[in-house]
């Protein structure tokens, strides 16, 4: 039987957990996931994870920070003053906007902490730093 390699288009059912057992991602419920290995598409662990299974193959995949979404950097948490943010934003602890550097190049920040005269952001990924488990099934191979 085949096995998926770098370059085949894949389809794949997952379940991502945190290291407590809380679920931050599935696709069980919805279509499964497509996409091609070696693109790019999904993080390097998961592509890793699926590089050698067969079609109807599960998997659990335990992928350190460096194999997902990379370290947590405290240097990515920022404040801004409240008189620095357009007026019709007001900002909520939870909410992620979309910023642009000076070089015209944007990111997704994470507002951290909210107060009178300050918002706190994160430019973290929300994962970063995590310890990522994913249960694949390898549906199909293309």
């Amino acid at each position: 039987m085949a096995t998926a390699q770098t370059g085949d288009t894949v389809t794949v059912h997952y379940t991502g957990t945190l290291e407590d057992g809380t679920v931050f991602d599935s696709s069980h419920g919805r279509e499964p996931l497509v996409f091609t290995l070696g693109s790019g598409q999904v993080i390097q662990g998961f592509e890793d994870a699926i590089v050698g299974m067969e079609e109807g193959e599960t998997r659990r995949a335990v992928l350190t920070p460096d194999q997902a979404y990379g370290e947590y950097h405290d240097e990515l948490v920022f404040s801004l003053s409240r008189d620095e943010l357009p007026p019709q934003i007001d900002p909520a602890v939870g909410e992620q906007y979309q910023m642009r550097r000076p070089d015209g190049q944007t990111f997704i920040v994470t507002v951290r902490d909210v107060s009178p005269s300050d918002v706190t952001f994160d430019a973290n990924h929300p994962l970063a730093g995590a310890t990522l488990t994913f249960d694949i099934e390898l549906v199909a191979i293309e």
